[in-house]
């Protein structure tokens, strides 16, 4: 009799019927509570119907009674990757492909596991243990790509996208991955028709460009948001049950909760690590919820001591932390991720919170229906831009970048020999990562160099297939490689130190200088830039702006080209700029950590009061708070 409720409940079970398949599986174990197959495949409906706990459970209850099943270690170790934990994940694949060593899917999820712990190397081993089964395997290719990606291997991952775009010309997001990963490498080569395939694909809504991926590559913001739209809609949808059912706290204090990967010596902690310590404890509550590694430096431990609550949730599953947040009665969740490295916007989709906030971390839309604002300024979204973006916007008066007032440079100037740069000469440098390079910013920096005797283009050294293809680009325009200085990476206080000896620093489009940009600004250097037509292609407008420096804001290449060869010639001129930066650098907003902190905190309150009020969130700029108090 069991025999025949289980050949129906299997059919049921693959014409899609959980529901009646789950039925007969719990008949056949009413009778049979150890009948080993009604275990594992109800645990297996359980799955499919995203119960990953009681997935778990069933499974488990199978393995008592039948441990030598590779299968059902298989998806024990998918349940528990979708729970978060990762480690008994590990386990479980791992006992798989020990039963069964030709287990492809095992050895494809083993490496996903270990991408998740962080363990690149082990992860690579795996998806080549795959592809030696299934050498056209689509999932273990991109997998493999996304591990070279992370170990900083872009050229190899190219090749594996490029591979895979073979087997399947439509993989999702793949085509932007193959791109992303040769403009690492500053391979130009199919750049224009990359841009321009990319475009056609995603006005026609394929899956073609991450978010991410977007903002370097694309300087269209209308692009930007259907990539953001196209990827959320695919892999981080809206929840269907949300956690925060229309509640309103009433807390003496709002709760404002940070979430990102990035609370560690990180670019994002050295600019806002001034703002937390600020906030004001007697209207703010403020908690960090941690989903990055703990790397033990000295920002980490500042970090811990700047908010009232450090939560480390590296190891906790999405909708684990998402539960803690609405435990917490969080009333502002905000995401400092976005799309960046280690994002984990399925928190945001579960919808923990009533406010919650997009910023810092994506210089762009998130394109998410669970995302309410996003904290821009009057540059980076101006007026009559807020249709490209999903997110209601919050103009800061000022720039919407943070940043550290008490952020130390190193007393000890190194000498230019030290820095490989040659004793005498014009210095233009450029501290962004190669992925930011374009082939016409490039043109004009060879133009620049060569117009300037005795000039060096002074860059950050990033990867060597980068360095080979830029020295081999500035042979091609004319220019000696050697004229090219690749800065090694250095620790913060050291490397603000040494922008002193760079004379402009000229930024990047379609993608500025962010991060990069505030650094030599607070070092003394000054900044030339060029507007672009997206949030990221106008950051580094918004610091000059913020510094009172409009002066090095162009409208164009041929004017940023033709004002960087003026500077260069003009000794007095660049010396008056210096003078400029360094009385500006102490007495404008940009880099006025307490004012902007209660710029920020206006925002917050008056996020909170709208929705306190019943009102659905809505676009509004933030007067001075200096000022106001005045």
């Amino acid at each position: 009799m069991n025999e025949v409720l289980l050949q129906n409940a299997v059919r049921l079970h693959q014409a899609g019927d959980l529901a009646g398949a789950a039925r007969l599986y719990g008949a056949i174990l009413a009778a049979n509570p150890r009948h080993f197959q009604a275990l594992y495949l109800l645990g297996f409906v359980h799955f499919q119907r995203g119960e990953f706990s009681d997935a778990e459970r069933l499974i488990d209850e199978s393995l008592r009674v039948n441990p030598q099943s590779p299968d059902a270690h298989y998806n024990r170790g998918c349940a528990l990757q979708q729970l978060g934990r990762h480690e008994e994940a590990l386990s479980s694949f791992e006992r798989a492909v020990a039963l069964k060593p030709d287990y492809d899917d095992a050895w494809t999820n083993r490496g996903a596991t270990l991408l998740a712990l962080r363990r690149p190397g082990d992860a690579l081993h795996s998806f080549d243990r795959t592809l030696a089964l299934k050498p056209f395997d689509k999932e273990a290719l991109s997998n493999r790509g996304a591990t070279l990606f992370e170990m900083k291997r872009y050229a190899e991952a190219a090749t594996d996208y490029e591979a895979l775009l073979t087997v399947d010309p439509s993989f999702p997001f793949s085509r932007g991955d193959a791109a992303l990963c040769r403009a690492y490498c500053c391979n130009w080569k199919s750049l224009a028709d990359d841009r321009a395939r990319l475009h056609k694909d995603t006005q026609l809504g394929r899956p073609v460009l991450s978010p991410h991926a977007s903002t370097l590559i694309s300087d269209s913001s209308a692009d930007q948001k259907i990539c953001a739209e196209i990827w959320v809609q695919q892999r981080c949808p809206e929840a269907q049950s949300r956690l925060w059912r229309g509640e309103r706290y009433d807390h003496d204090k709002i709760r404002v909760a940070y979430l990102s990967a990035d609370f560690h010596s990180h670019a994002t902690a050295y600019l806002a690590a001034g703002v937390f310590e600020r906030h004001d404890r007697t209207r703010f509550e403020v908690s960090a919820i941690s989903f990055g590694p703990d790397d033990g430096s000295e920002m980490r431990s500042r970090l811990r001591r700047a908010f009232d609550h450090f939560d480390d949730v590296l190891t906790r599953s999405d909708a684990d932390v998402a539960r803690m947040l609405k435990a917490m009665e969080v009333d502002i969740a905000v995401d400092l991720k976005g799309f960046t490295h280690g994002a984990r916007p399925g928190i945001f989709a579960l919808r923990s919170a009533p406010i919650q906030v997009n910023y810092l971390g994506h210089p762009g839309t998130m394109g998410a229906p669970y995302i309410d604002y996003i904290i821009a300024d009057e540059t980076v979204i101006p007026d009559g831009d807020d249709g490209f973006y999903s997110e209601k916007v919050v103009r800061l008066p000022g720039s919407y970048q943070p940043n550290d007032c008490s952020r130390a440079i190193a007393d000890a100037i190194p000498r230019r020999s030290d820095e490989a740069l040659p004793e005498r000469g014009f210095v233009f440098c450029s501290f962004n990562s190669s992925y930011k390079i374009t082939p016409e910013i490039f043109d004009v920096w060879m133009r620049l160099v060569k117009s300037v005797p005795g000039s060096v283009l002074w860059l950050l050294e990033d990867n060597e297939a980068a360095v080979s293809n830029l020295r081999r680009e500035a042979d091609a325009r004319g220019v000696s490689p050697g004229r090219i200085v690749f800065a090694q990476r250095k620790r913060p206080a050291g490397h603000l130190a040494r922008h002193r000896l760079a004379d402009l620093f000229l930024d990047t489009l379609p993608c500025n200088a962010h991060t990069t940009a505030s650094d030599a600004l607070w070092s003394g250097l000054p900044v030339l830039t060029c507007t672009g037509r997206t949030f990221a292609g106008r950051v580094a407008a918004s610091l000059l702006s913020a510094v009172g420096l409009p002066e090095l804001i162009t409208a164009s290449l041929a004017e940023y080209e033709t004002l960087a060869t003026r500077l260069a010639r003009d000794e007095p001129l660049l010396a008056s700029l210096k003078a400029k930066l360094a009385k500006n650098r102490d007495s404008t907003s940009l880099f006025d950590t307490a004012a902007y902190t209660r710029n920020l905190e206006a925002a917050y309150i008056a996020m909170y009061e709208h929705h306190q009020r019943g009102d659905r969130p809505r676009a509004f700029n933030i007067k001075d708070q200096s000022l106001a108090m005045q």
